[in-house]
């Protein structure tokens, strides 16, 4: 099994793709399928979200690009750019990763959160869209909950602007789309 044990800061020529949903690509040990079918290994440190288009290269230097897959999000417009911010405001402020576009902000779908941000006076479009969320301002990359434990284990771990304690997720295999085999 190729194992992919570190991320290229320089872009390369690359053979293969690995798609994979925001949640997976915040961890740092994985087991997958490459879009191809083949299963690998992805083993890198932690604290690092992979980022569409960034690339790993594994032990005998085979060369794979990250895709962000298509998953259920919901994307808030508003008439004014003060309604988006102060919708962005209300959501940062309950710590859900924001992707951020020019007239747009866009969230992991959550309907408790989409009836907030609809009671604000918001429209939202629920779709399956790349996730692409803001980095963290309190670290290099971004805000990670990547934690490389095994099956069973739940820590809380502190971060430096906040404590959570959140981990509602699997282990296991994943196919190329993200979704469980």
């Amino acid at each position: 099994m190729k194992k992919f044990t570190k991320i290229l800061e320089v872009k390369a020529a690359f053979s293969e793709s690995l798609t994979l949903p925001f949640e997976l690509r915040q961890k740092s040990r994985l087991r997958v399928e490459l879009d191809s079918g083949e299963e690998v290994a992805v083993i890198l440190p932690r604290g690092r979200i992979l980022r569409h288009g960034d690339q790993l290269i594994s032990e005998a230097g085979v060369v794979v690009e990250i895709r962000a897959a298509h998953q259920r999000v919901t994307t808030v417009f508003a008439d004014s750019y003060y309604d988006l911010v102060r919708a962005a405001y209300h959501l940062g402020n309950r710590h859900v990763a924001l992707q951020i576009g020019t007239e747009w902000i866009r969230y992991e779908h959550d309907h408790v959160l989409d009836q907030m941000v609809m009671a604000l006076g918001l429209r939202i479009a629920v779709e399956d869209a790349p996730f692409e969320p803001e980095p963290g301002a309190y670290s290099g990359e971004g805000h990670s909950h990547s934690h490389g434990h095994s099956d069973g284990e739940h820590h809380s771990h502190t971060h430096k602007a906040h404590e959570h304690k959140r981990h509602d997720h699997e282990h296991g295999k994943v196919s190329a789309g993200g979704k469980s085999a």
